[in-house]
């Protein structure tokens, strides 16, 4: 048996597999099909980075889009890391995972819509937030049904059950590391998942609940931080 080089075999292991139906959505060295305010991303150590500082602040939440169209129906897995201005798992720092949404204002890169959430806290990571919308759809650990309330953006949260406990979810993130999210969404039916515990499971039945939209990665405002993603693996069918 012909051995590989040990920096290929490194190399293979390290790269996500595809399957049919998935593509690869960053190709591990440039922004190439992404889109967003240049001087808050790159790509550093071979992940989508964005980054905030002192000196050069975001003015408001902001995300790198990306630039392959609407998705509907679709399981989203990636890795992603979250730190601190001190380059640590503790202090400020928020970001997400939107889908389905819809970019409302392109000369700052800012979108509304669904957001798979996740910080540097204990609190929110996992569940499911509505940009600029409805606010907090799920706390993690539910499983809600949205019905129509007496206003679009005052929707009927009705908690049916579970899916887990928030403080075992949370135990099983890793703090100032990396971390596995899944999102699948199929119909109106949304749910996340986090180092393969689910978080959240939702049903949409409202009439503004969105069917498709674009994905984008949040940089949010406030104190200094750094947010990485990496093996953005998109399966539509």
């Amino acid at each position: 048996m012909k051995l590989l080089p040990s920096f290929l075999a490194i190399t293979l292991l390290a790269a996500p597999l595809i399957h049919a139906g998935e593509k690869s959505l960053f190709d591990g060295k440039e922004l190439t099909g992404w889109k967003g305010q240049p001087e808050f991303w790159s790509v550093q150590d071979g992940a989508i980075t964005g980054k905030t500082t002192k000196d050069v602040p975001v003015k408001e939440n902001t995300f790198l889009i990306w630039q392959g169209g609407n998705v509907s129906d679709f399981e989203l897995t990636l890795k992603y890391k979250i730190v601190d201005e001190n380059g640590e798992g503790k202090g400020f720092g928020n970001s997400g995972i939107q889908y389905r949404s819809k970019v409302v204002k392109p000369e700052y890169s800012v979108v509304a819509g669904y957001q798979a959430d996740f910080e540097v806290g204990k609190t929110y990571s996992g569940i499911l937030y509505e940009e600029k919308g409805r606010g907090i759809l799920a706390q993690r650990g539910e499983k809600t049904v949205i019905h129509e309330g007496e206003a679009p953006n005052k929707p009927k949260i009705e908690k049916t059950g579970q899916v887990g406990v928030s403080d075992e979810i949370q135990a099983a993130i890793k703090p100032g590391d990396w971390n596995e999210y899944k999102v699948v969404a199929k119909g109106g039916h949304l749910q996340h998942f986090i180092n393969g515990k689910q978080t959240v499971d939702v049903t949409d039945e409202t009439a503004v609940g969105a069917k498709s939209g674009v994905l984008a990665l949040q940089l949010h405002a406030g104190p200094p931080m750094t947010v990485q993603f990496k093996d953005l693996i998109l399966k539509t069918e």
